[in-house]
């Protein structure tokens, strides 16, 4: 098996793997309070104290274990979709499915305001709205014997993006105070939900899909070579279509309902990762959600390091980082 992958690959896993541990390290110390590497251990083996404990376990853990659950959760419904289209400009964030997921969610806290969000009717909702800006998509961009072009989904997802947000706005505008401000750090794509009912309800999502996922790796493999050649290996392209892509709407939901908008996550992790492991999706989805969980606790931990007053949205980081990948990516395709 390890001959099978290679030492380059295990050694890039290697890498990724400690530059996560590195900067959830860095992270537990981002803040007033600073802990050492054996205060830390001291205190995750039940010895810290009184206020090491309320830093660690109440504050700062269950922030960093959603920020990387987000972060697989974004990056690997982006492989997907890239995986499934063909192309590396699908991203849930920038194609409309976290807006449809966050409009979904945004109608609820309309109704029954910030106060009464319920852990487990979110990614219900989020899904639910993730799912229709998908069909809406998928019917606008489909094309009866022609695989979808990048461009084409690219402004079909960038106008329905568009759609939403004008809906959403319209929305906010008859919020009350303190609905307004939570939608507001939402849209920004703060780590709201970091509260460790959210990491239950999250964390068993994300590996369930991810699993079944993983599991179609093979499917994603023969995918990529050609719809007709997929067709000629028998393969029976419109069911695992949808069945994938069923599975990143509710991975990219998922993660958008705890998490708020969060755009490129999905675009850049898994596009660094096919060019550091190759395409093979079996070995390519695992580097793409190291990444993916990377990238968003790097940000999460960089905007809460620049102004010690305040709070900058890791979206608003991961979009600045995002922002000219993605117009080099729109420059360089065909």
């Amino acid at each position: 098996m390890i001959r099978d992958i290679g030492f380059k690959v295990i050694l890039i896993y290697t890498i990724l793997i400690l530059l996560l541990l590195s900067v959830v390290f860095f992270s537990i110390n981002c803040g007033v309070i600073d802990m050492s590497v054996i205060d830390i251990f001291r205190t995750l083996m039940g010895n810290g104290t009184y206020q090491q404990n309320l830093v660690l376990f109440q504050l700062r853990l269950p922030r960093i274990i959603i920020s990387v659950l987000i972060g697989i959760g974004m990056a690997t419904a982006g492989a997907t979709l890239q995986g499934l289209t063909g192309n590396d400009l699908a991203d849930p964030g920038i194609l409309g499915i976290s807006s449809g997921a966050g409009f979904f969610v945004l109608i609820y806290i309309a109704i029954f305001s910030t106060m009464g969000i319920s852990t487990i009717i979110l990614p219900i909702l989020a899904f639910t709205g993730g799912l229709c800006a998908a069909i809406i998509i998928y019917i606008l961009t489909y094309k009866r014997q022609e695989r979808i072009s990048a461009t084409r989904l690219l402004l079909t997802g960038i106008a329905v993006n568009t759609a939403i947000n004008a809906a959403t706005l319209f929305i906010t505008l008859s919020l009350n105070r303190q609905q307004f401000q939570f939608t507001q750090l939402w849209t920004a794509g703060s780590i709201w939900g970091d509260e460790w009912k959210y990491v239950l309800v999250l964390l068993p999502i994300v590996i369930a899909l991810f699993i079944m996922i993983y599991y179609k790796s093979n499917v994603l493999n023969i995918l990529n070579t050609g719809q007709e050649t997929a067709i000629g290996l028998g393969l029976n392209v419109n069911r695992e279509f949808i069945i994938l892509s069923i599975l990143a709407v509710g991975l990219a939901s998922a993660s958008v309902a705890v998490g708020g908008s969060i755009l490129f996550v999905g675009l850049i992790a898994p596009h660094l990762s096919r060019k550091l492991v190759g395409p093979n999706h079996k070995i390519f989805l695992p580097a793409s959600a190291l990444l993916g969980g990377l990238l968003l606790l790097g940000a999460d931990t960089i905007g809460r390091m620049i102004l010690p007053s305040t709070e900058i949205p890791a979206g608003i980081i991961v979009s600045i980082i995002g922002t000219p990948y993605f117009l080099y990516l729109v420059k360089s395709s065909k």
